[in-house]
C-alpha cells in the first residue's frame, strides 16, 4: 500500500458525466492488480469533502508506469476530480483490496458488466489477454451510447456481446438474461447490486465458478472505520460480516449474502 502524488497525463470525458483520469504512477502500476481500487483525495487544498473516493483501477499500464481510472461524477468528490486538468497533482492511497483471480484450467471464460461496472473489469480483461485467454465479454447498459470500450475490449482478443434496456445496441434486455443463454466454466462480474444478485443466482443454478466485484461507499479503506461491511458466508455456512475494502471489493460468488 503506497501514498503517492501521481501527475495526471490525461483527463477524458469518455461521455458528459463519465471520465477516464490517466496518471503516472509507477510503483503503483508495477504492484497493481485486476479488481483493486484506489482511494482518492480529490481535493488537497480543502476540507470539504474530507474523506477520499475509492475508484477502482481500470487501466494499467506497466511498462509506461501508467495508471487509469474510469469514474462517473456522483457527488462533489468526483465533481472536483473531473475538474483537474492535465499536469496536477493527485494524492492516491493504493492499490487496495482483494482482487480477481485468474481462472483456473482452459474453460469458457465469461465476463459481465452492468453499465460503470466495466471500470475493474477492463484491467482484468488486459491481463487475461495478456495470457493468451479469450473470454466472452457481456456488456450492459441503459442505451448503446453507454456502451463502453467495446471496440478495445475487441483489440484485447476478447468477444464483446452487447445488452442495452432500450434495443438501440444489440440484445435489448437486462445483461445477466444475454449472459444465461450461453454455458461457460468460469465467470467475473460488476455492476450495480440488483443485477450481481442476479448473476449469482444463475452462477448458482447452473454450478458455475464466479467472483463479483462490490461497490460500496467506503470512509478508511483500509479496514479500521466498518462503514463498508457487507453480510457473507462462511466456509461452513455460517454468517459473518466483512469489509469490502480488505476482504474484498471482489469476492467468490456464492460469498455474498443478499437478503
Amino acid at each position: 500500500m503506497l501514498i503517492t502524488d501521481a501527475r495526471i497525463i490525461k483527463q477524458e470525458e469518455i461521455l458528459p458525466g463519465f471520465h477516464r483520469l490517466t496518471l503516472a504512477a509507477g510503483e503503483v502500476a508495477a504492484k497493481a492488480r485486476p479488481g483493486q481500487f484506489l482511494h482518492v483525495h480529490c481535493a488537497a487544498d480543502r476540507l470539504d469533502p474530507f474523506l477520499r473516493r475509492p475508484i477502482s483501477i481500470h487501466a494499467v499500464d506497466r511498462q509506461r508506469g501508467e495508471v487509469a481510472l474510469f469514474y462517473r461524477v456522483v457527488g462533489r468528490g468526483t465533481a472536483l476530480l473531473a475538474a483537474k486538468e492535465k499536469g496536477d497533482q493527485l494524492n492516491i492511497l493504493g492499490p487496495l483490496g482483494r482482487g480477481f483471480t485468474m481462472p483456473p484450467g482452459k474453460g469458457k471464460v465469461a465476463v459481465v458488466a452492468g453499465g460503470i461496472g466495466i471500470a475493474p473489469l477492463y484491467f482484468l480483461l488486459q491481463e487475461l489477454g495478456a495470457n493468451k485467454i479469450s473470454a466472452d465479454v457481456f456488456l450492459g447498459a441503459a442505451t448503446g451510447q453507454q456502451l463502453f470500450f467495446g471496440s478495445e475490449i475487441t483489440g484485447l482478443g476478447h468477444n464483446v456481446f452487447p445488452a442495452t434496456d432500450d434495443g438501440t445496441a444489440g440484445y435489448q434486455g437486462n445483461v445477466v438474461s444475454l449472459f444465461a443463454r450461453g454455458p461457460s466454466d468460469f465467470v467475473y462480474g460488476c455492476g450495480p447490486a440488483a443485477m450481481l444478485q442476479s448473476l449469482c443466482r444463475v452462477i448458482e443454478k447452473h454450478k458455475i465458478r464466479g467472483e463479483i466485484s462490490l461497490e460500496e461507499r467506503m470512509g478508511c479503506g483500509v479496514g479500521a472505520c466498518l462503514s463498508c461491511a457487507c453480510k457473507t458466508r462462511g466456509q461452513e455456512g455460517n454468517c459473518r460480516y466483512s469489509r469490502v475494502c480488505v476482504e474484498g471489493p471482489v469476492f467468490p460468488s456464492g460469498e455474498v449474502v443478499w437478503s
